[in-house]
């Protein structure tokens, strides 16, 4: 069960009078009250939780947002930044008390540079958006999540998201050049600009992968590259998922870096080309995508390579794509690898942790083990290439325990994912749904360091509360050891 900080009953009793307040600096048809109309923002992808929120607002201006968070500092109110709500870290949950401060009238492209390869767009665009602004010019948007149809550019930079092609690409935080950015105080501030490097402190670097906890995005500058001349995608089978793990390191061992390079088990692959009919093999453990672009003689030449490293891993199935269409396809089938999982389990549990690349037969082995154990099964996507996993855990909400069960079996993936040297997240982000792990993680001395960050741009700890930290310590507590009556209370939250 998930704990968030405890309501404060006397914003509750005053939300009429908040949203009259509200109402005045914005638009009254911008300010959410209706129960009915709130329940749309009640939860995020981490769709098992659920919290009503006070009252939604919908920001149409950075001085509209400035205005509302400098009234919820003066009142005492806290705030929930929201994009797309496509967070399966429960990243934009709700608080009973707090407001939701949706961004999704932020959704328009205002400068696109291709001299200098950048482009200004608000946070409510979505990350597919970008790349379709400018691919008739010949660029493209390098990090692309699974969810790039509807995720936002501000959500990506609350989570640092990643995407297939990352492996070579990086991150959103290789890829974001500029910023402007809300205080809870209401200053606008502006980090980066439209240069590969700016003087001063990284202040940008603190706020990518924040998660709302620090403040609010309103504008994003963001790299764009060149499309490469020539991309190939090879789809290549394994009878066994530890055999299609040691092929990935022996490609990276090679100094191959593809564009992407993505593994499925074969509960997914199955449910995937039922769902997308992209012509993947039925009768192998593991595939891999692996894609090569560049100059056509380059990409030629890797994939001999990569296709001969596969064989030594004992591959037993290769087959390349022979034009743009049919390398969409098979990326098409990784991307709805998600929603096809639906097709073969009631409900599941969508898992991000990292691992170094050499430990993933390991890490599928003990998988495998933890799905015996709590009587689940388990579908694997992965972005294999820079250790990212996507364990997907399929359970029953309808059937007493399925959930429970579930929930600690993704635990003990998100500890071996530590244990074995590697992170409790890759790109979903701690959220609530791995807060209560952070100190398998990090000491408490670690953790009152991050926090002294947060207090620094939020001293009333107003912003996205019950996110990332297990136990909050008020500001004035953090310069020393702590003591009875510093900790706040975390109280549980239904479930759904």
């Amino acid at each position: 069960m998930i704990a968030m900080p405890k309501p404060d009953e006397s914003v509750i009793a005053r939300r009429e009078q908040i949203a009259e307040d509200l109402a005045e600096i914005i638009p009254p048809a911008h300010v959410i009250y209706d129960e009915d109309e709130r329940r749309a923002y009640e939860t995020d992808g981490l769709t098992a939780y659920r919290q009503l929120p006070l009252i939604v607002v919908l920001p149409e201006t950075t001085e509209q947002v400035a205005e509302i968070l400098k009234y919820c500092q003066r009142e005492k109110i806290k705030v929930v930044p929201r994009g797309a709500g496509t967070s399966l870290s429960g990243g934009s949950l709700p608080v009973a008390d707090g407001i939701v401060l949706g961004l999704g009238k932020f959704n328009k492209v205002l400068k696109v540079n291709y001299d200098d390869r950048y482009a200004v767009v608000q946070p409510g665009v979505t990350n597919l958006g970008v790349t379709k602004a400018v691919q008739e010019e010949g660029f493209y948007y390098a990090p692309d999540p699974s969810s790039q149809i509807a995720c936002s550019i501000g959500g990506n930079i609350a989570e640092n998201s990643g995407g297939v092609h990352c492996l070579k690409y990086g991150l959103t935080t290789n890829n974001l050049l500029g910023i402007e950015f809300v205080t809870m105080s209401g200053e606008v501030m502006r980090f980066g600009g439209t240069g590969l490097d700016s003087p001063g402190y990284d202040l940008m670097g603190i706020i990518t992968g924040s998660e709302g906890l620090l403040g609010v995005v309103t504008e994003v500058t963001v790299r764009i590259l060149r499309s490469p001349a020539e991309a190939r995608a090879v789809l290549i089978g394994f009878p066994t998922s530890e055999q299609a793990g040691d092929c990935v390191g022996r490609i990276i061992a090679a100094g191959i870096i593809p564009g992407g390079m993505e593994m499925m088990d074969k509960p997914a692959i199955h449910a995937t080309e039922a769902f997308v009919n992209a012509g993947y093999p039925m009768d192998v453990e593991a595939l891999l995508i692996v894609e090569l672009d560049g100059p056509q003689a380059e990409v030629d030449h890797l994939i001999e390579r990569v296709d001969a490293i596969a064989q030594e891993a004992g591959a037993t199935y290769s087959r390349v794509s022979q034009d743009e269409d049919e390398r969409a396809t098979f990326w098409a089938g990784r991307k709805a690898a998600f929603p096809a999982v639906g097709r073969i389990s009631p409900d599941y549990m969508c898992m991000d942790g990292t691992i170094p690349r050499a430990q993933l037969p390991l890490v599928l082995r003990k998988m495998t083990e933890f799905s015996e154990k709590y009587g689940l099964g388990i579908a694997n996507v992965f972005h294999a290439g820079d250790g990212n996993l996507h364990p997907l855990i399929l359970f029953d909400a309808n059937k007493p325990g399925d959930l429970d069960k579930a929930e600690a079996f993704g635990a003990d993936i998100l500890k071996l994912c530590v244990d074995v040297g590697g992170v409790l997240t890759g790109e979903h982000g701690v959220g609530v749904e791995k807060r209560d792990l952070m100190p398998h993680m990090f000491t408490e001395d670690d953790l009152k360091q991050q926090q002294r960050v947060k207090c620094a741009f939020d001293p009333d700890q107003l912003l996205n509360p019950g996110k990332m930290f297990p136990v909050l310590h008020r500001c004035a507590e953090l310069g020393k050891m702590h003591v009875s009556g510093g900790k706040l209370p975390f109280p549980d939250i239904p479930r759904f």
